[in-house]
């Protein structure tokens, strides 16, 4: 059974860094071909893709948040990162780490497994 996990702060002042954890148990980062991304809803809204980091360490992000996103990953530990520079108010949002399988071309076939989600609010 996959297990994801996120950690990290719940408060986030503006103009900082915003930086998550995803501790994946019961199956390797470097299995191919998923993919490990990050998505998000913000209050009232629906669900973001962000971006993802793919078995063999590739990143990819969503274009409206490509210039303020950084994934990375520790294999050594089983954990992804997400960062998201000068954060402002209208970041808040349940956060998720998400299992992705994909083809070997790439293409998305299904998000299988989920985080339960943090809560981050960005607020002075």
């Amino acid at each position: 059974q996959v297990q994801l996990q996120e950690s990290g702060p719940g408060l986030v002042k503006p103009s900082q860094t915003l930086s998550l954890s995803c501790t994946v148990s019961g199956g390797r980062l470097t299995t191919p071909y998923y993919y490990f991304s990050w998505m998000r809803q913000a209050p009232g809204k629906g669900l973001e893709w962000m971006g993802a980091i793919g078995y063999s360490g590739t990143t990819s992000y969503s274009p409206s948040l490509k210039s303020r996103t950084s994934i990375s990953r520790d294999t050594s530990k089983n954990q992804f990162t997400l960062q998201l520079t000068s954060v402002t108010p209208e970041d808040t949002a349940v956060y998720y780490c998400v299992r992705e399988g994909r083809t070997s071309d790439g293409d998305y076939i299904a998000s299988d497994y989920w985080g339960r989600g943090t809560q981050v609010t960005v607020t002075a």
